[in-house]
């Protein structure tokens, strides 16, 4: 069964949006009339300029309302989340005493030359986040957060070094497409090394999806919103499936 829906303003399905965008001119009310002719050209209609402003030599800033004909069938949408094992800190702890019998390694790092620590620290650090204390609270969790702005080859150097089970990679930067290169480099590269197979691959930030995580061969995706606990959980299960598939090949194997 379809459900289509449209984006809701004053009234359902009325498609009405905001759209905010720059453009390389010095503002005037003809640059007005070109910020409203391109929102058209786009297909949108109704289209008002509501904001038009310079913001610097050259450049101008406006906020236009509109309304889009288009819909979309929220029901073909297929994006699995990877907060699906809702834990407490004490069932996570007792998960893995059960069923891994250790610790689980576990390092963190904002990647490439991102100095913005937030994330990271939201989910690693023992404070938490809203009230969700973080991995370093854990007693079946040794952590390591490694900070902002390392290198993917001294990321993958140092899980190798300790023998890290996940791996979570930050990025809050995104220009012209960064986030997604350094994603991409550090997975390529523990490939190459013959280590993907043998970590929980994470990455996070505020527009990291958990579908756009797997299009780049991780294995979660955490965003906006993300606590402490949801990403402890998905370690913890998923390492212990994984360690579950692997003995389980050892034992047919008769090794």
């Amino acid at each position: 069964m379809s459900k289509l829906v449209k984006p809701y303003g004053d009234t359902m399905n009325d498609g009405k949006v905001q759209l905010s965008f720059t453009l390389p001119v010095e503002w005037s009310e003809a640059a007005d009339e070109a910020a409203r002719q391109l929102a058209v050209k786009m297909g949108f209609g109704d289209v008002q300029v509501v904001e038009g402003r310079r913001i610097a030599d050259g450049f101008s800033f406006f906020v236009v309302y509109a309304a889009t004909p288009q819909s979309i069938d929220v029901e073909s949408i297929k994006a699995p989340s990877a907060r699906a094992h809702a834990m407490s800190m004490e069932e996570i702890d007792a998960f893995v005493t059960e069923r891994i019998g250790r610790k689980v390694r576990i390092a963190g790092a904002c990647i490439g030359t991102d100095a913005h620590t937030v994330g990271i620290d939201a989910i690693l650090n023992m404070k938490g986040y809203k009230g969700d204390y973080g991995l370093e609270r854990y007693h079946s969790f040794e952590s390591h957060n490694l900070g902002s702005q390392i290198a993917v080859e001294d990321l993958v150097r140092f899980a190798k070094e300790r023998h890290i089970d996940a791996i979570l990679a930050s990025q809050v930067v995104t220009q012209k497409g960064s986030d997604v290169r350094n994603f991409t480099e550090l997975a390529e590269l523990l490939e190459a090394e013959g280590l993907r197979d043998d970590v929980v691959l994470i990455c996070g930030g505020p527009r990291v999806t958990n579908l756009m995580a797997s299009e780049l061969g991780y294995d979660a995706g955490f965003g906006r919103g993300t606590l402490p606990s949801e990403v402890a959980a998905f370690v913890a299960v998923t390492l212990s499936e994984r360690l579950a598939r692997r003995e389980k090949v050892t034992e047919r194997s008769g090794v």
